[in-house]
């Protein structure tokens, strides 16, 4: 939990942008009926990662399927390596679980804290924008943000350059003066690399990429990441 003077020197960001799925939204039950299904403790860390290279496939390549669908081509493939007869249907189902997802307990009050200390507060998330944006609705979370911006705007996914660029630009301001805010080490690179300033929530089982830049914050939770951040000036 480092945020020394230099870090508070730079003072508040104008803009906190959030990644949505693991950094909002809890997706341990998904994880559970996905290792329980394929018997497997680390069959959802397989489907997320196999999720991501092939979205970033996709980026490489020219070509954009949205994340739903990268996800069930995922799904797909992680029956073929564990050697677990999934039947299609059993796969959907398990993919379908993001629409469930609820935010994990610290989200509400952290938002709350920071909406009332005048932050001004937006989303950016590799899910499609038709299930993505209904879904936060019905959280109770659509109301905290300003703008939640989709991937599928730019069609590329982060941490490709475009999306967070995208972002800013919708919102008005220079990249610079835009925080991300992700449980992802993936994103953080994305952000510091592309010219944000970044804070990490170290959600269990998560990790940062050694070979990126450091984030500027780090907090287990976003009540936590709330209470640094309202100590900027």
């Amino acid at each position: 939990m480092h945020h020394d003077t230099e870090n508070l020197s730079k003072g508040r960001p104008t803009v906190l942008l959030f990644d949505v799925n693991e950094t909002l939204l809890d997706l341990s039950a998904m994880q559970k009926a996905v290792n329980h299904t394929f018997g497997n403790e680390l069959a959802f860390k397989l489907w997320f990662s196999y999720l991501l290279t092939y979205a970033l496939v996709e980026n490489s390549t020219g070509t954009y399927h949205d994340f739903s669908e990268v996800g069930k081509a995922a799904m797909q493939m992680v029956t073929k390596v564990i050697g677990k007869d999934v039947p299609q249907e059993k796969q959907q189902e398990l993919v379908g679980m993001v629409k469930e997802t609820q935010p994990h307990p610290d989200v509400i009050p952290g938002l709350k804290k920071l909406k009332e200390a005048g932050f001004r507060l937006a989303t950016l998330t590799n899910s499609p924008a038709k299930s993505s944006i209904p879904h936060l609705e019905q959280v109770g979370l659509k109301s905290y943000f300003e703008e939640t911006f989709s991937v599928d705007s730019v069609e590329k996914f982060k941490p490709h350059g475009s999306p967070y660029q995208y972002a800013a630009d919708q919102l008005g301001v220079a990249i610079g003066d835009v925080m991300m805010v992700a449980a992802h080490g993936w994103d953080m690179a994305g952000a510091l690399r592309g010219g944000l300033r970044a804070a990490f929530i170290s959600r269990p089982g998560q990790a940062l990429y050694p070979l990126a830049p450091e984030p500027e914050l780090t907090a287990p939770n976003l009540l936590e990441l709330a209470d640094m951040l309202v100590e900027m000036k």
